[in-house]
């Protein structure tokens, strides 16, 4: 039996293992083919991205797992937050440790965080088409398709698929 996993705010000592565990989970699902495409680069850039968002980590035995980004409107990682949503992005688990439970435990915390947030009185997120073992976590954590929210990546034709849930 494994330990429990802790959901906690990332810190900088943790930011080299979410830009790896960040790094392969996209590559894994096959949307870039390279670490060194511009919006990879980005992606792995944690110290700037926590400067601008709250990032979370699942942590089990001292061991990063996983991470997610966490925004509401008007903040520079929100990228389809309402003004009564808190909305998660680069939800990503290392994929050496699939099923772990940790992609769980981070969306279960991030619903029980959102409904003590005054204001907030949902959560949405947006999930690439080909991430359906993404698609089959959100279902069961109580998420529904928000297809009329659905959107491109800028300048690709990467179709976005938005899900919501009310908490």
């Amino acid at each position: 039996m494994h330990s429990q996993i802790l959901i906690r705010p990332a810190v900088p000592a943790d930011y080299d293992a979410i830009a790896r565990i960040t790094r392969d989970a996209y590559l894994a699902a096959g949307y870039f083919q390279s670490a060194d495409h511009p919006y990879m680069r980005q992606i792995q850039d944690v110290a700037q991205r926590a400067a601008k968002a709250t990032i979370w980590v699942a942590e089990r035995d001292g061991n990063i797992l996983g991470s997610v980004t966490l925004a509401v409107a008007g903040e520079p990682y929100a990228d389809i937050a309402h003004s009564d949503e808190l909305e998660f992005r680069m939800l990503v688990v290392d994929p050496a440790v699939q099923r772990s439970g940790a992609g769980r435990a981070m969306v279960e915390a991030i619903i029980e965080h959102a409904r003590r947030l005054p204001g907030i009185k949902a959560v949405a997120l947006t999930t690439g088409m080909t991430w359906e073992s993404a698609h089959g976590l959100y279902r069961k954590t109580g998420f529904q398709r928000a297809p009329e929210r659905d959107w491109l990546v800028p300048d690709t034709d990467i179709k976005l698929l938005v899900y919501r849930q009310d908490v």
